[in-house]
């Protein structure tokens, strides 16, 4: 009888060696003059703070204060310097005149808090930049730089950038495919994760299509290139990446979308302030007094940290319970979704087979025990997913594991073995379109029985899609590249309905934006290199993080360091609490700062209490925002 089966890695004395992972390109964080200028700013700061408060004298502190602002000031202020070039006004440069303005009237610890908050908000946004930039380039890494090239029977080392359409590729055990084509001789198992995030090597045969980036396990292939390497699917990955990250619209915070209006009219206000009294005879001192009480009375201080603690607040409780949320902007994108797009392997799934039946045949003479103990005995020496899956179910039970003879391991031919005199051969028998693997056992030729192997489903994945379920009002949609009858098994388990599976990136991009051009606000939650796409095209994505690639992990908003998929859910309750607080503070600081301008406008709002009601809105925004680092913020509904 003649079946399907599968091939395992020979142990490592036999195999050919994988190909290393690609070093990791990573910005250091010091080599970004950006976080360079927000420390020095930070370091004097914290050096001058004690020394004021203290009652020192203030040439102790002062020129550490003029260092504060000068390192962290200078940027901000040239930028907003061009942009009045271009005829606009940022809420950066009236953050500077802000605090220079505080200084100038005393305030001098006031103006270089808020120069630091800025330069430091500014110098995590260009780390960020920079580390998604550094795992875009490493992607390219996945590919190898040269390729075996066979012409007329000879075999010569090309660059890969240099194949063109038609060329044959010779690929090694153990070497990484260089271009997108067709396997034209040969057998072998192909690690695809990287493209489709199928969990288990795929048999690869003549006809079969395979990718650049994908790495070879035992079987040497020869494949005809299909389509040019600067047009591979890994290739159209980074495209896609980089794409998606330009023209994704950002998400601003509430003062960020006013700041144009709220920057002019603040300006122009206390302008005013000055000049309408100086008109008609006015003090100089006065009016100048009074419109520097206006400036700061007025000034968004209040309105910043109504903004900022609360979401802070909520990026620190969050990790806490292990989801990094990599700033405030991303932390408020993970409120807004409206609908919810899963990927399957690595996220609802774990991503590795487990054993889930044996099922010995009647008459055998084995029974389930004796059947799993001989598969593993065989399996033991080799490397494949499968037969660590059958190994470990093996010692799970605590069945003796007996040594092996004269091991083999050959493509599409599964595994054989001497086990206590008798040989025996273990191979995959479904095809690679079934919802389970199936492997089967036999003795001097003789079927004993199977295995069933899955990929393991995430104990948490059903509550966490119902949870998203109830937070969106819809079903979560699953995005897989697997095949259809793995995705409908893990779908039936997790109450999913809708279900797109056999997807390449671009196609979960695709599916992704489709959910946008309705209207939707989507979170895309993923793991692997084919992720990426659609983590960034996504309105808010997030990344489980234990197995998460580098370029998934660096181009989601969150992650999720501990691989609790409820913790998904839980981040959006959070998100959306915070941005209840905003709104509680906005409104608070709406409040003060009225009353405050209509005081000094109308009447005569003394400097010193005019300082006191903006610093104290200031101090009760903040300490509103900071209720969410509370541990019930985390558990609440």
């Amino acid at each position: 009888m003649v079946c399907r089966v599968s091939t395992t890695l020979a142990p490592a004395s036999e195999a050919a060696p994988s190909a290393p992972a690609p070093p990791r390109r990573r910005t250091r964080v010091l080599a970004l003059p950006e976080a360079r200028w927000a420390l020095a700013s930070l370091v004097a700061f914290l050096l001058a703070l004690p020394l004021d408060l203290g009652g020192a004298p203030a040439w102790t502190y002062g020129p550490l204060y003029a260092v504060a602002y000068a390192a962290g000031g200078w940027e901000p202020a040239l930028e907003g310097l061009r942009a009045l070039r271009e005829k606009t006004l940022d809420v950066d440069l009236l953050m500077i005149v802000a605090a220079l303005g505080a200084a100038a009237i005393g305030q001098v610890l006031d103006g270089a808090l808020l120069i630091v908050i800025f330069a430091t908000s500014g110098a995590l946004e260009a780390l960020a930049t920079a580390r998604t930039a550094d795992s875009v380039r490493g992607l390219l890494d996945l590919a190898p730089t040269t390729a075996t090239r066979v012409r007329d029977g000879n075999e010569e080392t090309v660059p890969t950038a240099d194949l063109a359409v038609g060329d044959l590729v010779l690929v090694r055990p153990g070497e990484r495919i260089g271009a997108d084509g067709t396997v034209v001789e040969g057998a072998g198992e192909v690690d695809q994760a990287t493209i489709t995030g199928e969990s288990l090597p795929v048999l690869k045969r003549p006809g079969d299509d395979v990718f650049a980036g994908t790495l070879n396990g035992t079987g040497a292939l020869r494949v005809r290139v299909g389509r040019d390497p600067a047009d591979s699917v890994i290739a159209r990955i980074v495209t896609l990446v980089e794409e998606a990250s330009r023209t994704k619209a950002p998400t601003q915070l509430f003062i960020e979308k006013i700041e144009q209006r709220y920057s002019v009219g603040v300006v122009v206000a206390t302008l005013a302030v000055f000049g309408i009294p100086l008109a008609f005879g006015a003090d100089l001192t006065d009016a100048l007094l009074r419109a520097m009480t206006f400036m700061i009375v007025a000034s968004p201080c209040a309105v910043v940290l109504a903004t900022m603690p609360p979401l802070l607040s909520a990026i620190a409780n969050a990790g806490r319970h292990g989801v990094l949320v990599k700033s405030a902007v991303a932390m408020e994108r993970l409120g807004e979704i409206d609908t919810a797009a899963l990927d399957k392997t690595g996220t609802l799934t774990e991503g590795t087979p487990e054993v889930t039946a044996v099922h010995p045949l009647a008459g055998s003479g084995v029974d389930e025990d004796a059947l799993l103990a001989l598969a593993a005995a065989a399996e033991h020496p080799s490397e494949h997913p499968l037969a660590r899956a059958i190994v470990a179910a093996a010692r799970a039970r605590g069945l003796r594991i007996a040594p092996a003879e004269d091991f083999t391991a050959a493509p599409g031919r599964g595994v054989t073995a001497v086990v206590d005199g008798r040989t025996v051969h273990v191979g995959r028998a479904d095809s690679p379109e079934g919802a389970e693997t199936t492997v089967r056992v036999t003795r001097d030729g003789t079927l004993l029985g199977t295995l069933a192997l899955t990929d393991r489903l995430r104990t948490d994945a059903a509550p966490a899609t119902a949870a998203l379920t109830a937070l969106t009002g819809t079903a979560p949609t699953l995005l897989t590249g697997d095949h259809a009858a793995a995705a409908a098994r893990v779908a039936e388990a997790t109450g999913i309905t809708d279900v797109r599976a056999g997807l390449l990136p671009e196609g979960k991009v695709e599916a992704v934006r489709e959910r946008e051009r309705a209207g939707r606000k989507v979170l895309f939650v993923g793991d692997g290199v084919n992720d990426a796409p659609a983590l960034a095209a996504a309105h808010a994505g997030v990344a489980m993080g234990g197995a998460g690639s580098d370029l998934a992990l660096e181009t989601a908003d969150a992650v999720v360091v501990r691989d609790e998929l409820t913790a998904v859910p839980a981040v959006v309750r959070l998100s959306r609490r915070a941005r209840r607080l905003v709104v509680q503070n906005l409104a608070v600081a709406g409040v003060f700062i009225t009353a405050l301008v209509l005081w000094d406008l109308i009447g005569h709002l003394p400097l010193p209490l005019g300082v006191a009601g903006h610093e104290g809105s200031t101090v009760l925004v903040g300490l509103n925002g900071l209720r969410l680092l509370r541990e019930s913020a985390w558990r609440s509904e």
